[in-house]
């Protein structure tokens, strides 16, 4: 079952249960059982649970998944305006593009402030011993306060 349906659903069973807590809490505390106030402990939690799947669910927005994306790890993120993933030594050329648009899609705000994020995808070639050189495959733009991405640049240097 997809994430957002069993937030829904797991929602409406939380409020039902405590619909049904609530009714034996209200008749523990008529015919004075000695349970009562763990019912209302237990109603309270499950309330909680409730909302927290509500809140959950409506704040959830799954990932950008872009064909022929493949995922390199981001080794840079400055939280503000600069995002670098590295990419591995045999990284397609023909994966650069719809893997920067799949990174740039799926950066949130957070502190950015609303401004505009570059999305670099570097490749580090060793020169020699002990010495290597990072090279940029390809960039992108994105405004995260509009939520578009601006621009792809692709600068594939050979070596």
């Amino acid at each position: 079952m997809p994430l957002p349906e069993l937030l829904q659903s797991s929602t409406k069973w939380f409020l039902w249960a405590s619909l049904a807590i609530s009714v034996l809490t209200l008749i523990s505390f008529l015919v004075k059982w000695g349970q009562s106030f763990r019912l209302v402990g237990a109603l309270g939690f499950t309330l909680l649970l409730a909302a927290s799947s509500w809140a959950f669910g409506a704040s959830y927005t799954p990932p950008l998944v872009v064909d022929g994306a493949l995922h390199p790890p981001i080794v840079f993120d400055n939280g503000k305006d600069l995002v670098v993933a590295q990419a591995n030594e045999d990284f397609p050329v023909e994966a650069i593009e719809a893997t920067l648009l799949q990174l740039a899609g799926n950066l949130r705000g957070g502190t950015r402030n609303g401004g505009l994020v570059h999305v670099r995808l570097r490749q580090v070639i060793s020169n020699g011993e002990g010495i290597s050189q990072p090279i940029i495959l390809g960039e992108v733009t994105r405004d995260i306060k509009e939520g578009v991405t601006l621009e792809v640049q692709k600068q594939i240097n050979e070596i």
